[in-house]
């Protein structure tokens, strides 16, 4: 998928991230149904981004309108979370990052900090993930473009999701 594509249908680093989430909060996400602003996991975590790091030059880079890097430096993009229970969304977000740099012709590391934990996480581009991404921008595209929502699936953390209530009510 090409870049112009990728902004057609305004695929964001946190669609990508909720997609490894839960497609239907994808999909709630995608038509702005912002349950969001009150959830305390959400505030903690614009907490933590805006509290650490706060000498890094160049943070919240906006590329392409399209991504939004929480910190770059010579040899990483940075990406700030609250915890590691969603790692595999969080490298699939940052490996997105990569991806849509990749198209510009940069080549960069990323790097997922978890400050609370004091844990980092170093992420590369390989042909492998690159492969699962494209697959998975695809099946975004399909899934924000659906007239109703995925099917509702019971997850382990649904009851600490911001969308709990709708889905669940």
């Amino acid at each position: 998928m090409d870049l112009e594509s990728l902004k057609e249908i305004r695929i964001t680093g946190l669609k990508v991230n909720y997609y490894y989430i839960c497609k239907r909060k994808l999909w709630l996400f995608s038509k702005n149904l912002g349950f969001e602003k009150n959830n305390d996991k959400i505030i903690l975590g614009q907490i933590l981004h805006e509290n650490y790091y706060k000498s890094e030059k160049e943070r919240d880079i906006l590329i392409q309108d399209l991504i939004s890097i929480d910190i770059v430096d010579d040899d990483y993009i940075r990406e700030v979370k609250s915890s590691d229970k969603m790692e595999k969304a969080d490298i699939m977000q940052v490996i997105y990052y990569l991806y849509v740099l990749k198209q510009l012709g940069i080549e960069k590391v990323g790097l997922i900090n978890y400050p609370k934990q004091k844990k980092k996480k170093e992420v590369y581009l390989t042909k492998q993930l690159e492969h699962e991404l494209l697959e998975a921008l695809k099946d975004i595209e399909k899934i924000v473009n659906q007239s109703k929502p995925p099917k509702l699936e019971k997850l382990p953390y649904c009851k600490k999701c911001s969308y709990f209530e709708f889905c669940f009510a």
